[in-house]
Order: C-alpha cells, then structure tokens, then sequence
C-alpha cells in the first residue's frame, strides 16, 4: 500500500516520504536547497531531466516551474528534505553580511538547477541534524528556523561565490516580477511592450531584467511555457487538443503539433492515455 508523508512546516522546511513512484508540477516561488536521502529524484527543467541521487543536493533557484519525478522501490523509498528560503529572510541576512567580504564580480547564474558536490560531509552533517525536527511533537520556533535557513545559506556560498548574486537578487519593490507575471499570462496575446508595460519597466530594462531571469528570450520561453502547460492538460484527460492548444495561447493547431512534436519527440495524440477497456464478463 502506497504511503504519503509530508511535513511542511511554515512552508520553509518539508520533509517527503514515499513508497510508490509519483510526480508533481512545481512553481518554485522560492530558492530552494533540497536533499536526497533514499530513493532518486528527477528534475525535469524545460524537457530536460536531471537525476538527484541518495546524498546529493541540489540548488534549484526560484521564479520557475519545474516538474519533480520522484522514484521509490521496496529497497529503497523516497525520502528527502528540503529548505526554501524566503526574499524576507533573505533580505534580513544581507544585511548581516560584511559588504567587504561579498564579492564584487559575482554574477547572477542563469541556469535555474545546480546539483552541489556529491558526498560532502557538511551537506550530510546538516540534513541530518534537521531530521529529528522533524519527528517532534512540537514545531520548532521561528528563531530556530532562521537559524537553520542561515546554515544553509552559508553552505551555498561556501560552494561557490557565484551564489551570491542568485541569492541576492532581489526586485526592486515596485516592479512586478516577471516570471510571476508571466507564468500567469503567458497565454495571452501579448507584445514585449505590452509585458514590460505591464512589469513596470521599459522595453529595454524589462529585456535586460529578463536576461539575468532566464538563457532564453521572453519569446522562447513563453513558447516554451504554453508547451508545458499543454502536455500537462493533455495527460490529465477529458479534453481535446484542439481546446488545449488554443487555451494556452498558440493560434494554429498545425503549428502547434510540429512544435510540440519537436521539442517532445511524439505528436500530441501520442501523449492521450486510452480509456481503460472494461473486463470481459465471467
């Protein structure tokens, strides 16, 4: 019988158990460290996958969308940890910081996945330190959370001074996010000017806002984005292609199922679960 455990806890700690294989579409509002402790995780970013094996760690970056395969046997479920950081927390840690000691050349990655060094004894040390957190009766205090959220921070920017531009980033308050707005209007019909209009910002500034986001161009990923939303309605069922294509922003059916075919390797029917055939009668 298939088991499900999940502890969340503020939204900042979680802790996942399973059984039976599963998987789950992701926003990652948030910076997150995420540990594997038995079992294999697959990362799968834009098309691509990435494996996460028992004692790695990954660094997945936030303001994308993600999907999370994780992969469980009788030898061996799946069991991970995973820490988010919060832009509040963030922003507080900062300033605790010695500006002398921040490197000056860091540069934000624009990659969104990081997998950290395999086996590191301080990554392992930590993780399992936070496990009997878990198992307690009583949640810990807020201190005790920052006090964890710190640790991780520090195991990032020990791994590599480039991180301190990807956790540091932070928008300005009175511009919009982008990918947030775009992960809620992507559908829509909308020109460059339209989008950076609507962020906040000018043409320019929302290009190179972008940049720093995303490897893609905004076109691209929009692209890309009503593509995964689309493979994720077609493999729930119950509606038609056509519907789908149309919904999530492409105009022509026809392009839609080269580009979808392309990027995927199968036609959109392909993808269309039968309708399981009812057993024949004794």
């Amino acid at each position: 019988m298939e088991r499900l455990d999940v502890f969340n806890d503020s939204n900042v700690w979680i802790a996942s158990y399973f059984s039976d294989d599963c998987s789950c579409a992701h926003e990652n509002n948030e910076h997150t460290l995420i540990y594997l402790c038995s079992g294999l995780l697959e990362i799968e970013e834009r098309g691509h996958r990435t494996p996460l094996r028992t004692g790695e760690c990954a660094f997945i970056r936030r303001d994308n969308r993600i999907r999370l395969w994780k992969h469980a046997n009788p030898q061996h479920p799946y069991h991970s940890f995973a820490l988010r950081f919060t832009r509040s927390f963030l922003r507080e840690f900062y300033l605790t910081l010695d500006p002398s000691q921040i490197p000056a050349e860091s540069r934000r990655d624009k990659t969104s996945l990081r997998i950290l060094p395999a086996q590191r004894p301080d990554i392992r040390n930590f993780f399992e330190s936070i496990q009997p957190c878990f198992k307690a009766e009583t949640k810990p205090s807020e201190e005790k959370l920052k006090q964890r959220m710190a640790q991780g921070v520090h195991l990032l920017l020990e791994t590599d001074p480039a991180l301190y531009a990807s956790l540091f980033d932070f928008v300005e308050p009175w511009k919009i996010n982008i990918l947030d707005y775009l992960n809620e209007n992507y559908m829509y019909d909308l020109s460059m000017g339209q989008i950076a209009a609507y962020t906040g910002r000018s043409l320019a500034t929302f290009k190179r806002d972008f940049a720093k986001v995303s490897e893609l161009t905004p076109q691209k990923w929009i692209l890309a984005r009503r593509l995964e939303a689309a493979r994720d309605l077609i493999r729930k069922g119950g509606r038609k292609i056509s519907e789908i294509c149309f919904d999530v922003g492409f105009r022509n059916l026809s392009h839609f199922s080269k580009l979808y075919k392309a990027t995927y390797g199968v036609a959109p029917s392909r993808e269309i679960i039968p309708d399981p055939q009812p057993l024949p009668e004794p």
